[in-house]
């Protein structure tokens, strides 16, 4: 079983709320809105807490995993025939993991997702994009913070 900095997977479940902040609004806030045909009215009277805080939660369940598969991958076995974890850490090699694990698990969900839904592919875009952003700054950091 891999070892797990817990501080780098607190740290990292706050990725995705961070830049979602600045993804979701001055940067692609308008566009998303228009792909949902909402207006910033149509968000007001939610339970931002609630949302925030799950969103916060499932965050860390995402940083926990993908710290897991990761450390997964980079197995070898050591010269006296254990399993060795953890063989190669830089910021670049845990983005390509994350970024890998994003567009194989993650945008063809959020694509079937939208297909049944009859999204509109700019709000597949929109969000696609997100999750691979955030996968692979995600993957990056947990992967050089062992």
């Amino acid at each position: 079983m891999p070892e797990f900095n817990y501080i780098a997977i607190i740290v990292t479940a706050l990725v995705p709320n961070v830049l979602g902040a600045i993804y979701y609004g001055p940067l692609m806030g308008k566009r998303w809105l228009s792909s949902l045909n909402f207006t910033s009215e149509d968000l007001k009277g939610r339970n931002e807490a609630l949302i925030y805080g799950s969103a916060l939660g499932l965050s860390f369940i995402v940083a926990f995993f993908l710290k897991f598969i990761t450390e997964l991958i980079h197995k070898e076995v050591g010269q006296n025939g254990e399993l060795v974890f953890g063989s190669f850490h830089t910021f670049g090699h845990g983005a390509i993991h994350g970024a890998g694990l994003a567009l194989g698990f993650v945008i063809p969900v959020i694509i079937s997702l939208g297909l049944f839904q009859k999204t509109k592919a700019s709000n597949i875009i929109i969000n696609s994009l997100f999750w691979l952003i955030c996968f692979s700054i995600m993957g990056g950091i947990l992967d050089v913070w062992t």
